[in-house]
C-alpha cells in the first residue's frame, strides 16, 4: 500500500491542526475498511496522532523546544521540567515553578517542595510577576516569541476563564449589598456542587478573607443581612470540607470568631452550618487545640441546650470530636456541657450521639464528680434495661463502671437496679465484650462492698 506522504519527512512545524486531523480520519479509514492494510499504516496514524497531541498540550506550531534552540538562564527554567517558564509561579517554600508542571506536583498528592523537600505549610501558588517579566525581556532580547502561559484544566473541569470568574466574585464580596448577595450566593453553589472550586479557595492567598468581608466590615445599620450571612458560613463549611484547606480556614485569624458569631445568630441553617464547619476543621489536631482554646466550645454547649432539631447533630459531632483532645474536655465540663447533655439524654434528644460525648468526657474527673449529682446512674441503668442499642448500652455501662470507682455511694442505687432487674448482671452475659468486662467490673465492687459490710 502506497504510503500517503503527508509525515514523510519532519512537516510537523509547519501542518495545522485541521490537516492532522483529516490526515488522520484517512488513515483511520485505511485501516478500519483495508482488510489487508500493513502495520506501516499504523505507525503512520500514531505519528499523526502523536502531532495532534504535541500540538494540543503545547499550543505552539512549533514542535521543536525553546532550550533546544536557545540556551536561556538556568534561573528561567522550570527545576520540573528543566524548560523555560511560561506561567511562574513561588510555592510555600519560596521556590519558583512553571504552573503547570507544580499544580501537576500537587495533584498527584504531593505535599513537599520538589527541590528543597521542605514539607509545605499551604499549597497556594503566588504569580512571580519579577521572574516572568525577566523571561519577557530575555526573549525579546533574543528575538523570540514570549511563550504564552499553558490553560491547565484539572481533572474536574477548572479552567483559566472559571479561575477568572472565581477570583471576580471575590471581588464582588466588596462592593454593593445586592453584588454581595449575588456573588455570595454563586459561590455557595459552586463550592457545593464542584470540588474544584473548593481547591481555588487554597490556591489563592487571599481568597477567604475576601469571603469573609461582608461578616468583618459590620457597615449595615441592621446588621448582617441573613441570607448573605448564611450563604457566606455555608461556603465556608463546603470548602472547609476540602483536606488541603482545613489548616489555612482554621488559621485565617478571622474565621473561628466568626464561625463562632455565626452559632449564636442568623437562620438556623446558618447556625447548623456553622458547627458543622467547626466538625469538619476539628479534624485536624492542631485546629482542635485552636478551636478550644478561641472559646467556641461555649457557644456550642449553649446552642445544644437551645435545642433546634436541625442543630442538634451538627453540634454534637463538633463537641465530640473536638473532646477527643484532653484540654479540650476540660473546657467543654468547665463550660457546663455535663449538665445539658445528661438533660437532653433524659429527654430523649440524639442519646446515641450524646452518649457518645458523655463516655468521653467521664475521663475527666470534674465531669464524674457532677455526674453524680445530676441523677446520672439511674438515667443510665434506664437506658440498659430499655435500649435495644448494643453501643448505647456499652457507652452507660462504661459511664457508671468510672463512676462506682470514684464515688462509692453510688454503688447502693446499683444494687437496687440489680437486686431488682438483673440490669447488670443480664449485659455481663450477653453485651459486647467491651460491656461485660465493665459490667463485671461493677459486680465485683459489689460483691465487694457487701463483704466489707458483713465483716464491719
Amino acid at each position: 500500500m502506497a504510503k500517503t506522504g503527508v509525515l514523510d519527512s519532519d512537516t510537523t512545524v509547519m501542518v495545522k491542526p485541521s490537516e492532522l486531523k483529516k490526515e488522520l480520519q484517512k488513515l483511520v479509514k485505511l485501516i478500519v475498511d483495508d482488510e489487508d492494510y500493513c502495520t506501516e499504516t499504523i505507525d503512520q496514524a500514531k505519528e499523526t496522532l502523536y502531532a495532534l497531541k504535541q500540538l494540543k498540550i503545547n499550543k505552539r506550531s512549533l514542535s521543536i523546544k525553546l532550550h533546544e534552540t536557545l540556551r536561556c538562564p538556568e534561573d528561567f527554567k522550570c527545576p520540573l521540567s528543566n524548560d523555560l517558564m511560561r506561567d511562574p509561579v513561588i510555592l510555600a517554600s519560596g521556590q519558583t515553578f512553571d504552573k503547570l508542571y507544580i499544580q501537576r506536583w500537587l495533584k498527584a498528592g504531593n505535599r513537599t517542595c520538589p527541590r528543597t523537600q521542605q514539607v509545605l505549610s499551604h499549597t497556594i501558588l503566588t504569580p512571580n510577576h519579577l521572574i516572568r517579566e525577566m523571561i519577557s525581556q530575555w526573549c525579546k532580547s533574543q528575538g523570540v516569541e514570549v511563550p504564552n502561559p499553558v490553560q491547565y484544566i484539572n481533572e474536574e473541569g477548572i479552567t483559566e476563564a472559571d479561575r477568572d470568574h472565581f477570583l471576580s466574585l471575590l471581588e464582588k464580596m466588596s462592593a454593593t449589598l445586592f453584588e454581595k448577595k449575588e456573588a455570595a450566593k454563586e459561590l455557595r453553589l459552586l463550592t457545593k456542587r464542584m470540588p474544584s472550586f473548593r481547591a481555588l479557595f487554597g490556591e489563592c492567598l487571599d481568597a477567604i478573607p475576601q469571603l469573609l468581608t461582608p461578616l468583618s466590615e459590620n457597615k449595615f445599620p441592621s446588621g448582617i443581612h441573613p441570607n448573605l450571612q448564611e450563604d457566606v458560613i455555608t461556603t465556608l463549611l463546603n470548602i472547609s470540607i476540602h483536606d488541603n484547606n482545613k489548616k489555612l480556614v482554621a488559621e485565617t485569624p478571622m474565621v473561628i470568631p466568626l464561625l463562632m458569631e455565626a452559632l449564636t445568630s442568623g437562620t438556623v441553617e446558618t447556625r447548623s452550618n456553622a458547627a458543622a464547619a467547626l466538625f469538619t476543621l476539628s479534624a485536624l489536631d492542631s485546629n482542635k487545640t485552636l478551636i478550644g482554646k478561641s472559646g467556641a466550645l461555649k457557644p456550642l454547649i449553649d446552642l445544644l441546650e437551645e435545642g433546634h432539631p436541625l442543630t442538634v447533630k451538627d453540634v454534637a459531632s463538633a463537641i465530640f470530636n473536638l473532646c477527643i483532645i484532653h484540654e479540650n474536655k476540660a473546657r467543654a465540663v468547665g463550660d457546663g456541657a455535663v449538665r445539658v447533655i445528661l438533660k437532653k439524654i433524659m429527654d430523649g434528644v440524639h442519646v446515641d450521639e450524646l452518649l457518645a460525648i458523655l463516655v468521653m468526657l467521664s475521663t475527666h474527673h470534674r465531669a464524674v464528680d457532677e455526674m453524680g449529682d445530676l441523677g446520672t446512674v439511674p438515667c443510665l441503668l434506664g437506658i440498659i434495661r430499655e435500649s435495644n442499642c448494643e453501643r448505647n448500652k456499652e457507652n452507660c455501662i462504661a459511664i457508671l463502671h468510672t463512676i462506682c470507682l470514684t464515688d462509692r455511694t453510688k454503688l447502693n442505687a446499683m444494687r437496687e437496679e440489680e437486686n431488682t432487674y438483673g440490669t447488670i448482671s443480664k449485659l455481663a452475659q450477653v453485651g459486647s465484650a467491651r460491656a461485660k468486662r465493665k459490667a463485671n467490673g461493677i459486680l465485683d465492687r459489689l460483691k465487694r462492698a457487701i463483704n466489707i459490710t458483713h465483716t464491719a
